[in-house]
């Protein structure tokens, strides 16, 4: 029977109880329907899990004994920061989840020229909110204990001038070049553009910020597609694959 693994924003520690928020609660008790004993794991985003289990289910809460205490974290060696177009629908949203799956440890929205999404005010705070939300159901699945960071989204031409990874990638379909398999690095990034790619204008201005191009095959890859590809290489190359 697979153990459930739940994101508190709580303090934790062995040997405690604590109720558990209100949309967990609800997901355990009335979507999973679990009982008293049931056993859970338990983490809140800072490093390692929590054993536990459930000691009650009230109308609103369910309180949780914390027991046994893991420090693995399943966290790749490598710095992976992805800085990606703020896509449409629910491309955002897979793009977001696959990259935490794959090791991600940074994520930066960016506002390019052909992004389409408008963001602003409360339609900013709203969307950031469900990416988060995201990222931590992602983290629930994979057993990842760390939450990558997410970022504010960015202007393009701010993020190319302050990254500071190692090793610059810039995804360019219309080049020819793929990685330096010989160069050792701790850390990358990965800057991919939103539907329709980045502008040419954009390239070069990348380029020019010392990212080398890279090209994944001869086959032009969605916006969505390529994060996963280019992710999956990079932690084959550098990272824990």
């Amino acid at each position: 029977m697979r153990i459930p693994r739940i994101f508190t924003t709580q303090a934790l520690a062995t040997n405690s109880t604590i109720d558990l928020e209100e949309a967990p609660s609800h997901h355990l008790s009335k979507v999973l329907r679990m009982q008293v004993g049931r056993e859970l794991i338990l983490f809140n985003g800072t490093g390692g899990e929590y054993s536990a289990t459930i000691e009650a289910i009230s109308k609103k809460t369910v309180s949780i004994n914390l027991s046994d205490f893991n420090t693995d974290n399943r966290q790749s060696s490598l710095q992976l920061e992805l800085a990606i177009g703020v896509s449409r629908g629910d491309r955002m949203d897979w793009v977001l989840q696959k990259a935490t799956e794959l090791g991600v440890t940074k994520i930066t929205p960016l506002i390019t020229e052909r992004t389409e999404v408008k963001l602003g005010g409360e339609r900013a705070d709203k969307k950031i909110g469900h990416w988060q939300q995201t990222i931590i159901s992602a983290c629930e699945q994979c057993q990842r204990n760390l939450l990558p960071e997410l970022c504010e989204p960015i202007l393009f031409s701010e993020w190319v001038a302050q990254c500071d990874a190692d090793l610059k990638f810039v995804l360019h379909h219309r080049d020819n070049k793929g990685l330096p398999q010989d160069k050792k690095t701790n850390s990358v990034a990965l800057l991919i553009g939103p539907e329709g790619g980045l502008s040419e204008t954009e390239i070069t201005q990348a380029i020019a910020q010392q990212f080398s191009p890279l090209t994944l095959g001869p086959r032009v890859l969605r916006t969505e597609t390529a994060p996963v590809a280019a992710i999956s290489l990079v932690q084959y190359l550098w990272g824990d694959f």
